[in-house]
């Protein structure tokens, strides 16, 4: 379709007004597009930049017709114009299709680094459950160790209360023995001595029956009452030497019990030592407290040693 100059000129400066008019809209949606942010706003910015898109496109074909309205004066290129909109419908589907794809590629992404997060969390979880069941298995070897160390002390307590009175028990008896004996002494003395004053008695009533005069009972009286402060002398002597025998058998029985408790305490600083030793060996074999330190402050010397 052919026309007048002038109408060209007029269809061309309309034209490009509406050029004009579509840029500006393309920029407008552009800021748009930049400020949505987000992904809740995802949806809304693809949109507008194919808006913008579109604004473009209808703008260079506006530019082209007004261009050829002023050269040639005719509407040619409007045929051409008629296949576009399929295009445009063909490269809308080409960019909904690959928006799709880039959407899905995202939400795969996505999913893949939550997929890579749990597993994380899952290695993390089975460290930690790792590292809970070594300290439980810990806990249970040291109650177990403790168990064990309790039913020694109560075996050694009940085998010490068992000795304890067993050692009573002897010490009893030899005070029963050592009581009795004393007791047959005292008896055997006490039947000597009265058969001994049985007998004084006897010599003196025959004496006294073949003395009758009275000077002699007097001096006989004397001899008897000289007898008698002899037998009280002997008497008190006797005591007294019965009291120093028991003193001495008190010291002597003091002196056994502290030497029975010194050796009760010196056994009882064995069996400490040993149990001591016992454990010392137990955390020193498996590293634990002071000794891992130490083991760690001489293997890192010994590393330190190896790069010198």
């Amino acid at each position: 379709m052919c026309l007048s100059r002038i109408e060209s000129l007029a269809v061309a400066a309309v034209l490009e007004d509406c050029s004009d008019e579509l840029d500006v809209l393309g920029l407008t949606l552009a800021l748009r597009a930049n400020k949505e942010r987000g992904p809740a706003k995802a949806k809304e910015k693809a949109r507008l930049t194919n808006l913008r898109r579109d604004c473009q496109s209808i703008s260079q074909q506006v530019l082209k017709l007004s261009s050829e309205l002023e050269e040639k004066q005719s509407f040619t290129l409007l045929s051409a114009l008629e296949e576009v909109p399929q295009e445009m419908e063909a490269e809308d589907m080409k960019r909904q299709a690959k928006t799709e794809l880039l959407r899905r590629i995202t939400s795969l992404g996505r999913q893949q680094a939550e997929l890579e997060q749990k597993q994380c969390t899952l290695k993390e979880r089975s460290v930690l459950a790792e590292r809970l069941q070594e300290q439980l298995n810990d806990q249970t070897r040291r109650e177990a160790i403790k168990k064990i160390l309790e039913e020694k002390s109560l075996a050694l307590q009940q085998e010490q209360g068992l000795y304890n009175n067993r050692k009573a028990e002897k010490q009893l008896e030899d005070q029963r023995e050592m009581v009795q004996i004393q007791l047959t002494e005292e008896k055997q003395v006490h039947e000597k001595s009265v058969k001994f004053l049985q007998n004084r008695q006897q010599e003196l009533q025959l004496l006294q029956q073949q003395w009758r005069t009275v000077p002699m009972l007097q001096d006989k009286k004397q001899e008897v009452a000289s007898v008698c402060c002899r037998r009280t002398l002997n008497l008190d002597k006797l005591s007294e030497m019965r009291r120093k025998i028991r003193e001495i058998e008190e010291v002597v029985m003091e002196d056994r019990e502290e030497q029975e408790k010194l050796r009760q305490q010196q056994m009882e600083a064995r069996a400490a030592t040993k149990v001591q030793d016992w454990w010392r060996s137990c955390m020193a074999r498996r590293g634990l407290g002071s000794f891992k330190k130490a083991d760690d402050k001489k293997s890192q010397k010994k590393k330190r040693k190896k790069k010198k």
